[in-house]
């Protein structure tokens, strides 16, 4: 959980959940738990297409669950499909803004660009133009992927929300978080010292049918492990119970104050840590980080006829 404003000091990643797909089937699944199977019509018969079949989880802060935290996403099936998370920097709520209006605001901008002309299917140009159309006050980190049918996914982030790509159990594809210190994410802002969408680190994968993705906001990077995402995978098949899984297993090693977390390794990797006579008798900082936690599984699955499925907003 990022707490300072870069600059005039906000920042934070958490949003409300946005968009709740539906199953192919019609079926909606309920609450905060979704389904969406992306799929894309056949146009070369001797190899088909491919798509995003997407599970997604969302669990507030638990001081910010009546509010819905400050996270959003959404889930397109344009084209092969496309993902995004955007986690409003908290530090804004100092100043009374509420954190959650400009993540929220900046996914729906997104999600009703995604077909635009000028964006051409590019996940950097969506968030140039995304970021622009975005009136409310505040910040927020965001990441993108848009799949084509062909396999090729394009993916473009700003600070530090995350993904993962999976393949027969190991891990082939990491993005890199940016930040100007401990703490402080590079950050889409309202304010003019913030970032824009060319200081997005832009990466293309290709993918191919079984390979898993797993998108999410720092709630779920601080807290979890590389290792256990992909244990979590193995022991759950259907997207939904993966995504759920791994935000449950986030929020519980968020509440451990022993769990060594991902979070306060780097912490004390840049020098914060217990003070001197703790050291001295073996102590050290520990714990998982307080947060909103965002996660989006997605598998890559063959397409052989098409589906009319388009993204719910809440």
């Amino acid at each position: 959980m990022a707490n300072s404003i870069y600059r005039a000091s906000i920042l934070q990643s958490y949003s409300q959940l946005l968009f709740q797909p539906c199953l192919s089937n019609k079926h909606c699944v309920p609450k905060k738990t979704n389904l969406l199977c992306l799929a894309s019509s056949q146009l070369n018969p001797a190899r088909s297409e491919v798509s995003f079949c997407i599970g997604t989880h969302l669990i507030p802060h638990p001081n910010k669950v009546e509010r819905g935290g400050e996270d959003a996403f959404f889930v397109s099936n344009f084209k092969g499909g496309v993902i995004a998370v955007a986690d409003g920097v908290s530090g804004w709520a100092e100043q009374n803004v509420d954190p959650s209006l400009f993540s929220k605001e900046l996914m729906a901008n997104a999600s009703s660009l995604v077909g635009d002309l000028e964006v051409n299917y590019d996940p950097q140009i969506l968030i140039r133009k995304a970021h622009a159309a975005t009136c409310s006050k505040g910040s927020a980190t965001a990441i993108v992927a848009m799949l084509e049918k062909n396999g090729t996914m394009k993916v473009a982030s700003v600070g530090d929300c995350g993904l993962r790509v999976i393949r027969r159990g190991q891990i082939i594809f990491s993005t890199t978080p940016q930040e100007h210190y401990f703490d402080c994410p590079y950050q889409l802002s309202s304010e003019l010292v913030g970032q824009t969408y060319l200081d997005a680190v832009v990466s293309s994968v290709e993918l191919v049918e079984g390979d898993t993705i797993v998108m999410g906001s720092d709630g779920l990077y601080d807290n979890v492990f590389d290792g256990e995402i992909v244990s979590t995978l193995a022991a759950h098949s259907d997207v939904v119970e993966a995504a759920k899984a791994l935000a449950n297993l986030a929020s519980n090693h968020s509440l451990d104050s022993r769990f060594d977390s991902p979070y306060t390794i780097e912490a004390r990797s840049k020098g914060l840590d217990v003070p001197f006579w703790k050291k001295i008798l073996g102590m050290k900082l520990t714990g998982g980080k307080l947060d909103d936690i965002t996660v989006i599984v997605g598998q890559v699955i063959t397409c052989q006829s098409t589906a009319n499925l388009n993204e719910v907003q809440m």
